[in-house]
């Protein structure tokens, strides 16, 4: 039952894929003919779904993609790249799954910022006490895990969001355990992204999204 790490798929899903594979399977958005048109209808009729899931306010800010890292991974090399210079900070912390930690990095080294780290307390808390002493002006981006993938320790998102909004900088949630297990409003959390994936709550591997 190591369900936290990856979820069993249920009779219901396994059913739906071989459906897929075998009624629907056709590119997207690519096609004329019949296939592929029902195929385009179902994909963005998921799109709808995730869209009233977390509550987004527009359907074209649901991308799709193969997983929470490469969610992260998007964020970092599209917003990141054009948006931070030499000298910009970025706050992580130390509760990070490593798929978290790596695009930061690669971000920093690309474009000469600096990570910066948020300690969490010796029960497994985030300091945010630190958090706001490590906050500035410089700050770009703050990085945070909404649930840790290790502890289960719950990071406080919306006063993270806020403050980070109050220093000018963006907020990207890692939210890959996170929203399996309790509602997530994007516009209630404040948040600038937002990412998860399938197969942690019951679906399929390979499939994921930001927002």
């Amino acid at each position: 039952l190591d369900n936290a790490a990856s979820t069993q798929r249920p009779r219901q899903v396994i059913d739906k894929i071989v459906e897929t594979y075998e009624k629907h399977y056709a590119n997207v958005h690519r096609g004329i003919h019949w296939l592929s048109e029902s195929s385009t209808d179902l994909y963005e009729e998921a799109r709808r779904k995730v869209q009233a899931f977390i509550a987004a306010p527009r359907l074209e800010e649901v991308v799709f993609t193969r997983g929470t890292t490469e969610g992260l991974n998007l964020v970092a090399r599209s917003w990141g790249d054009a948006n931070v210079s030499a000298g910009d900070e970025i706050l992580l912390t130390e509760l990070e799954h490593h798929s978290n930690i790596v695009p930061w990095q690669q971000l920093a080294e690309r474009r000469g910022a600096v990570i910066r780290w948020v300690p969490i307390s010796d029960d497994g808390r985030l300091e945010i006490d630190a958090f706001d002493a490590l906050l500035n002006e410089r700050t770009k981006i703050v990085s945070v895990a909404a649930v840790s993938n290790v502890l289960g320790t719950r990071c406080p998102v919306e006063a993270i969001a806020r403050r980070a909004h109050d220093a000018g900088a963006v907020v990207v949630v890692d939210a890959a355990q996170s929203v399996p297990h309790e509602p997530t409003d994007v516009q209630k959390r404040g948040v600038d992204f937002l990412a998860f994936s399938g197969h942690k709550m019951l679906g399929p591997s390979g499939v994921g999204v930001v927002w």
